[in-house]
């Protein structure tokens, strides 16, 4: 929060040094002030009375029975077989007989308990549960029995923390409960502010059907969007393809749906003769009732306040200062809920508006060259381009070369030709439906056009890049470097265009940057929500126009410097990094080179326990390589991986890399030689062929060098006679089901030091490496700094004799929390210690990440005190 306010103030005190006084800076700064203090105040109050309601710690709460009262605060929504919603605590108690119930608690202790917000979900046990859940609404009062969770916290380093997200929500807990038997609902019978919120989801479940009726599924997710701002149903490839091309703004309503919205009731009210005063009145009441017919979103709400502000000065006949505006708009928000500014709906949509009216003044006059009709479109586009650009990389990590020409075409498109049609066929669907049906029609022609068009583009390769999250410090200098070339190209082309004067001949004042001192409030502005001229033409314009060129110069390579230092991947000085990831029950290590080469092993996989029926099959199902495993190697800045390497064919190990191979460029991949008749086996082979991945299948000899200070050497499998290389034919590899016995397991030599990589390879397998060994007379292999334990630390594997032919410093159990199968098993652990071995679990500490120099092994882990070395 500081640090983001002190930004702010920085880039707010470069862009406007000349034109505040010290006395703004001042307020400035006391307004900061008292942000920070009332942010600390929040978070002082932002913590769950529940332990001590129940009596109870966080820990022994965890996992408890219990039955909880309140009322639905929120839209229920159904995926698949699972109910969310949002509940106000009333009332909870301990279910477990042997638990004493709390004692009664302080009356203050009480208010706060009873206010709490828990996040519930139930799990449907038979379809026709669908029916009873459908009818629940917000302001319901419930009372329920279930499990109450704490949230879970990130365990990779940059990962997803769901329990700091629903702590911006005022979150503490999640109550699980099991069909809809031990929910109880009752319809409230009297009037509460709920109802408000009630009738909006009823409306808008209404247009939802609507728009259901009028277009075919896919259509139908996607014109919700458009027009209601409902994306729960808009289909995920849809969504995928938008994002890639950073499109994604357009599926939500944005302030562009209130301007539209304003103008036309404006329009409507002149036509019917309403005085000024009167439609302005009228606009300013109804345009709360679209933002909450529109769900109400960050952008949404943004753009609705701004209107409402705006129409207020207009009714009073006050001077409209976009950028006042704007700040009023935000300051009201975040009074009312200062974990807004964590949105990053919020960021963008504030960022981009004030990126508008900033820069757009200092483009327009750069593109003077092109046409009317077509400066103002590629003024604004290249400016939220811009401007956008450092939040999509931070928060997306990906950006289309092509999102510029994308934005360009499509958001004109879509908003003036598709949503309009889109809104009159809703309009007229229960008063014309034949008209409506033509105009759904056209629609879907347009929208199948946009979705053609859109993957067409998509088809480009290299066409997204892959950018690490910048630091904060990064994201500050970009803008200022970006205002500096702006500010100082446009006073360099205005000079050039200025009218020359004789020596000795008098010229207006403005020309040479003495504007009149009659400017309104401070810096200048014009009133028309943007940056009068006067901000720009100052006293010191003759001088930056002087060195002008230089400055530009400067400016440019600085961005460039910036950009270029902003893509490259971590600097390793000199040292190596090997990342086991915390991916759930199964494998995936992130070996990263003192070269900066990077190398996959295995990317977990998400396991299914027989077919789900149709019903129970969520929109979008969680996957471990799409949801967990592409994202962390996004954030990390991971543009090409050198190398993947399977060890075996198991869903555990390969299921994720289906989504690794598809979103990330990849060089080779190192496979056992066989593969499994599974589908989704085949398809990831399939897959990497069509990408033109090289396919090599490793045995026991081979070697891999990726610089001089990495080698890893492949100790299993045997080979094979017509063993596959280079690109082989599926149809030649063979056929092997049961593939733990030849899992590819290799050492791992990096800066002197040794690491052990052995997939869930067997017992059986272990002896056979040892033997062979030993055959050669080698009695006991190199030492082992770090043992990967095979299979999950099962008692299949790592014998006694294995760890005495190795005998391991320290070893890794990648493990799934509370998993079904009991990993790691009690002996394993026992025979580890026996050796003194260190021993590391994902399932207890999350990721482990070891950074190797040649002097040590410095060793982290992401739940719990920092390794040492």
């Amino acid at each position: 929060m500081l640090s983001w306010a002190g930004l702010i103030f920085l880039l707010v005190s470069l862009m406007m040094w000349e034109t505040m006084s010290w006395k703004y800076i001042a307020v400035m700064c006391l307004s900061i002030s008292l942000g920070a203090g009332y942010w600390e105040w929040n978070e002082a109050r932002n913590i769950s009375g529940i332990p001590e309601l129940l009596d109870r710690s966080t820990a022994e709460l965890n996992g408890s029975p219990v039955e909880a009262g309140g009322t639905i605060v929120s839209v229920v929504e159904r995926d698949g077989d699972r109910v969310d919603f949002t509940m106000k605590l009333s009332h909870m108690d301990l279910l477990a007989e042997d638990e004493e119930k709390a004692s009664d608690p302080a009356d203050e202790q009480e208010k706060r308990v009873q206010g709490e917000l828990i996040a519930v979900q139930i799990k449907l046990l038979t379809e026709q549960e669908i029916t009873v859940a459908a009818e629940w609404r917000r302001g319901d009062e419930v009372l329920l029995n279930g499990v109450l969770e704490e949230p879970a916290e990130a365990r990779n380093f940059g990962g997803f923390d769901y329990r700091a997200y629903l702590h911006t929500k005022k979150i503490h807990w999640l109550l699980k409960g099991q069909g809809v038997e031990n929910v109880r609902v009752t319809v409230p019978d009297s009037w509460s502010p709920l109802t408000i919120f009630r009738l909006n989801d009823s409306a808008r479940t209404v247009l939802g059907a609507e728009l259901d009726q009028l277009f075919g599924q896919r259509h139908s997710g996607y014109m919700k969007g458009l027009i209601i701002g409902m994306q729960d149903d808009l289909d995920p490839d849809t969504f995928k393809q938008f994002s890639q091309l950073g499109l994604t703004h357009i599926l939500a309503i944005s302030g562009m749906h209130v301007a539209v919205y304003v103008g036309v009731l404006l329009f409507l009210f002149r036509r019917l003769r309403l005085t000024k005063e009167t439609a302005l009145t009228l606009t300013f009441i109804l345009v709360p009732v679209y933002v909450l017919l529109s769900g109400a979103g960050p952008s949404i709400v943004r753009a609705g306040l701004m209107s409402m502000i705006a129409l207020l000065a207009a009714r009073v006949g006050m001077l409209k200062d976009g950028l006042n505006i704007l700040a009023a708009s935000a300051l009201v928000m975040l009074i009312w809920n200062p974990y807004m500014l964590l949105s990053v709906s919020f960021q963008l949509s504030f960022l981009v508006t004030l990126g508008l009216m900033v820069y757009v003044p200092l483009m327009n006059p750069l593109l003077s060259a092109l046409p009317r009709w077509l400066k103002g479109a590629v003024s604004v586009t290249l400016v939220a381009q811009l401007v956008s650009f450092p939040l999509t990389i931070y928060y997306f990590n990906q950006f289309s070369l092509l999102s510029f020409v994308a934005n360009l075409v499509f958001v004109p498109f879509i908003t003036f030709v598709v949503l309009p049609l889109g809104t009159l066929a809703l309009l007229l669907g229960r008063l014309w439906e034949d008209a409506a049906g033509m105009l759904a029609h056209i629609t879907e022609f347009f929208n199948n056009a946009t979705f053609y068009a859109v993957e067409w583009i998509n088809g480009f390769a290299g066409g997204v890049l892959i950018w690490g999250s910048p630091s904060l410090l990064w994201i500050g200098v970009y803008y200022v470097l970006l205002y500096s070339l702006l500010y100082v190209a446009k006073l360099r082309k205005e000079a050039r265009a200025a009218p020359q004067y004789m020596e000795d001949e008098t010229r207006p004042l403005a020309e040479v940057g003495l504007n009149s001192c009659g400017r309104s409030g401070y810096g200048g502005r014009s009133g028309r929500g943007g940056m009068g001229n006067s901000q720009y033409l100052n006293i010191s314009a003759p001088l930056l126009v002087h060195w002008s060129g230089v400055i530009v110069l400067v400016s440019v390579l600085g961005l460039g410097i910036l950009l270029y230092k902003g893509y490259q991947s971590e600097s390793q000085a000199e040292k190596g990094t090997i990342s086991y990831l915390d991916i759930g029950q199964g494998d995936s290590i992130l070996i990263t080179t003192p070269s900066g080469a990077h190398i996959l092993v295995d990317g977990g996989g998400t396991l299914n326990f027989g077919q789900k029926e149709e019903w129970r099959v969520r929109r979008s199902p969680f996957e471990v390589g799409a949801k967990v495993l592409v994202p962390l190697l996004k954030k990390r800045g991971i543009h090409r991986l050198d190398a993947i390497i399977l060890t075996h064919g198991d869903q555990d190990h390969a299921g994720g890399l289906q989504a690794v191979v598809e979103e990330i460029p990849v060089s080779a991949l190192l496979f056992n030689g066989t593969i499994t008749d599974r589908e989704s086996y085949v398809e990831l082979m399939r897959t990497a062929l069509e990408r033109k991945v090289q396919l090599y299948a490793v045995h026991q000899g081979m070697t891999l060098s990726p610089d001089d200070a990495t080698e890893l050497s492949f100790l299993w499998p045997e080979g094979r006679s017509g063993e596959a290389s280079g690109t082989p034919p599926l149809n030649e590899v063979p056929l092997l089901e049961e593939q733990n016995h030849d899992s590819v397991a290799f050492r791992l030599e990096m800066n002197g030091r040794n690491f052990l990589f052995t997939g869930d390879m067997d017992l059986e397998a272990e002896e056979e490496i040892v033997e062979l060994a030993r055959q050669k007379g080698i009695s006991t292999g190199p030492v082992i700094d770090v043992l990967k334990v095979a299979h999950h630390g099962s008692k299949t594997s790592t014998a006694e004799a294995w760890l005495e032919f190795w005998n391991p410093e320290a070893a890794v159990i990648s493990a799934g929390v509370n998993n079904l199968y009991g990993h790691p098993k009690a002996e394993v652990l026992e025979r580890l210690e026996d050796h003194h071995a260190a021993i590391f679990r994902t399932d207890q500490q999350g990721e482990i990440q070891m950074r190797v120099r040649a002097e040590g092994i410095a060793v982290r882990y992401k739940l719990g005190e920092e390794g040492g070395e």
